[in-house]
């Protein structure tokens, strides 16, 4: 089974998810919904710092886990932006292609006007 580029990314997503609330869930005695909770807030930068990592694995852990979920992430919003770019460069080339076609038309006295 092959990936494209996107769906590579969502299954990192999704794992390092994942990954780390096993993680917390283990490490750091966590319920589940609190070591998920805890991963989301960590990924995303919001930190509420309500769930703070106890051991020193937790706290080595979650260093790791910052350096590689931010990087993740910040790769995940560059491929965005870059499919989201070429999609308007190339939308944009039809509409440019298509309204020199209709110059072309308009000035050769081909067009089908009646």
């Amino acid at each position: 089974m092959s990936f494209s580029r996107p769906q590579l990314l969502i299954v990192a997503l999704i794992s390092i998810i994942v990954g780390g609330t096993v993680f917390f869930h283990f490490i750091e005695g966590w319920g589940w919904v609190d070591a998920y909770f805890f991963t989301v807030i960590t990924l995303s930068t919001v930190g509420y710092g309500s769930l703070v990592p106890q051991t020193v694995v937790g706290k080595l852990g979650t260093t790791l886990f910052i350096f590689v979920g931010l990087g993740l992430f910040s790769l995940a919003i560059h491929q965005f932006s870059d499919f989201t770019l070429r999609r308007r460069r190339r939308d944009r080339a039809v509409r440019i292609a298509k309204s020199e076609e209709a110059y072309v038309e308009a000035e050769t006295g081909n067009g089908n006007s009646k």
